[in-house]
């Protein structure tokens, strides 16, 4: 027995030697308390340190950060660029002690952020990374406080348009491509990424082993799962063709950018990259698709993710326009 509860309190039973050596018991009130308590008699017993659950954490937010990234955000796809943003925000606050950070304090790192003209999403953001780290350390005892953040809430977001691409400007943007593009890749990615939904970096990251039996495979997606998808037999033998002359993609998304502003088709700010997955889920779903196949096609982790795309749905449509008091009132006439 390591840890054990009895009536409302949390009792620690180990032997830091082993069996044959010296039993240690400390009941606590908390099991946060009881498993620091713990730790500490497995790892630095043979020291001799004293013991003092109601000691002070002195230890600064830029610790705690890498406290966190060793034992968890090193393990992140995007741990080391979430590491360096985390720095960057304790630099700002002055690096305070992670005991001492207030909801005051952060608000005004949020306040600054926003007057210099930073995304809401990306406050959004950082307010969620130190929330982690206060969560996650506090769930495996690593602090024995409270999230000092835990009653700032994010900023709401009003849902963006996803703008998609007509049939009409899908011929057109190729057509440009083709014409006018020196880059050897661009036309070839584009395809793929209309005819399979997939992230412009997914595409640009197929290898010749991703594309067998009439499917193309997308690994290191953003959700870490990998996924297949079926393709007409003549854009399979041209990425075969393609990926045995050049080996793999290169970087193409600049391209893509300039062919696209040379078009003329206009896109919210932020767009050009997805503009492509989102005309791919939009036609899907307005020829009758299913959501859930959608979902695992675009490889979402929740059908939530998906729904953005539901509205056009052609039984939504349709029923928009049959159930709706005007049609009833003009049946009648």
């Amino acid at each position: 027995m390591a840890i054990k509860k009895y009536s409302d309190k949390w009792l620690v039973d180990v032997y830091p030697n082993g069996r044959a050596g010296k039993r240690v018991r400390k009941t606590f009130s908390t099991k946060i308390e009881a498993s620091r308590f713990e730790k500490f008699v497995l790892s630095a017993a043979h020291e001799g340190k004293e013991w003092n659950p109601g000691g002070r954490d002195t230890r600064s937010l830029s610790e705690l950060i890498l406290v966190w990234y060793k034992t968890k955000g090193s393990y992140l796809k995007d741990g080391p660029r979430r590491k360096k943003c985390l720095l960057d925000i304790s630099e700002w606050l002055g690096n305070p002690r992670g005991s001492e950070l207030t909801a005051k304090k952060f608000t005004e790192y949020l306040s600054y952020k926003t007057e210099s003209g930073i995304s809401e999403k990306t406050i959004n953001n950082h307010l969620g990374y130190i929330n982690a780290i206060y969560n996650y350390l506090e769930s495996i005892g690593e602090i024995s406080y409270p999230n000092p953040l835990a009653k700032i809430k994010p900023i709401k977001i009003d849902e963006k348009e996803l703008s998609w691409l007509t049939i009409d400007q899908i011929k057109h943007l190729l057509k440009i491509i083709e014409d006018f593009s020196k880059n050897p890749h661009v036309l070839l990615l584009t395809k793929i990424c209309l005819a399979t939904g997939a992230r412009w970096s997914e595409a640009e990251g197929l290898k010749l082993r991703h594309v067998r039996d009439g499917k193309v495979s997308f690994h290191g997606t953003k959700s870490g799962k990998s996924r297949s998808v079926p393709v007409s037999d003549e854009l399979f033998q041209e990425i075969e063709r393609h990926l045995r002359e050049w080996g793999e993609f290169s970087f193409s998304l600049s391209a893509f950018r300039r062919a696209l502003d040379q078009s003329g088709i206009q896109l919210p700010k932020g767009q050009a990259a997805h503009v492509l997955r989102h005309s791919f889920a939009s036609h899907f779903m307005m020829n009758g698709g299913n959501i859930l196949t959608l979902q695992k096609v675009l490889g979402h982790s929740s059908v939530m993710v998906t729904m953005r795309y539901s509205h056009l749905s052609f039984d939504y449509l349709s029923d928009a326009m049959k159930l709706n008091p005007m049609g009833k009132i003009n049946d009648s006439k």
